[in-house]
């Protein structure tokens, strides 16, 4: 006898209730697929056995054991040399000469007679000694280095023409002689026209002695000018003395420098 009962759900899914739900059942497992198998197998398999060898590393499994007679004995592994034979060239026209020995003297390169020792002492007699080259010390230590790749000598006294006078020189120096031959030549053209003639030295000197009187009295006023120029009239008489002051003193350094002077006929 078996009892049903259906409910509608509001899911919009029926399920029925059934005694027989409550037995379980077995669960069936699907059946496993085929194993993949690769169509060179077989290829493989014959290649890897074909290129193994067998006993590559552990050596063969059993190994033939010597004979109780041939044991190791000393020195039995070491290297044999071969028996010692007498050398012999393989051609005799080939080889050098041998060497000499000590109670010989062989001739060798160029003879000559002379007497080496004598020449040197000769030599050294009457050589000049040699000059020490010149050097220069810059550390505290005293570490010298050559003085003429230095730069510190002056390397224009072996020039040529050290000593010689530069040519713009000479053309300065002709170019003012003949100035002055022409400046000679026009004074005594003037000279012969009278229209000029020279101070003698007596006029000259008391010229001069006139111009540093003046200054002298001029310099005396200076001296006793206010310090403090307050005012529009100091300050214009001491810029008019310290003008005709260095007037005067230009004057002086005129008649000084030149020993003739010329005056025309209006002086």
């Amino acid at each position: 006898m078996a009892a049903e009962r259906g409910y509608g759900g509001g899911g919009g899914s029926d399920y029925v209730e059934s005694i027989y739900n409550l037995i379980p059942k077995i669960e069936e497992k699907p059946p496993k697929p085929q194993m993949y198998r690769s169509n060179h197998t077989s290829t493989v398999k014959n290649e890897y056995k074909a290129n193994k060898k067998g006993s590559k590393t552990m050596g063969p499994p059993k190994v033939a054991s010597n004979e109780p007679k041939n044991f190791l004995t000393k020195r039995s592994k070491e290297f044999q040399l071969p028996e010692k034979t007498a050398f012999k060239y393989p051609d005799n026209d080939q080889r050098r000469p041998p060497v000499p020995k000590h109670t010989e003297k062989p001739l060798m390169g160029l003879q000559s007679n002379k007497n080496h020792v004598t020449t040197n002492a000769v030599e050294n007699i009457m050589s000049v000694p040699k000059k020490p080259e010149k050097k220069f010390a810059d550390t505290r230590g005293g570490a010298t280095h050559l003085l003429e790749p230095s730069g510190l000598t002056p390397k224009y006294v072996n020039k040529k023409d050290f000593g010689k006078t530069p040519a713009y020189l000479e053309r300065r120096k002709a170019e003012v002689e003949r100035a002055q031959q022409e400046y000679d030549a026009y004074v005594q053209e003037r000279f012969q026209q009278g229209a000029m003639k020279s101070l003698t030295e007596q006029q000259r000197q008391d010229i001069l002695d006139g111009l540093k009187k003046n200054w002298e009295e001029l310099h005396h006023q200076y001296q006793g000018l206010s310090v403090v120029t307050d005012t529009a009239p100091k300050k214009a008489r001491k810029e008019r003395m310290e003008a005709e002051m260095k007037q005067l003193e230009r004057d002086i350094e005129t008649i000084e420098k030149h020993k003739i002077i010329y005056i025309g006929d209006a002086y």
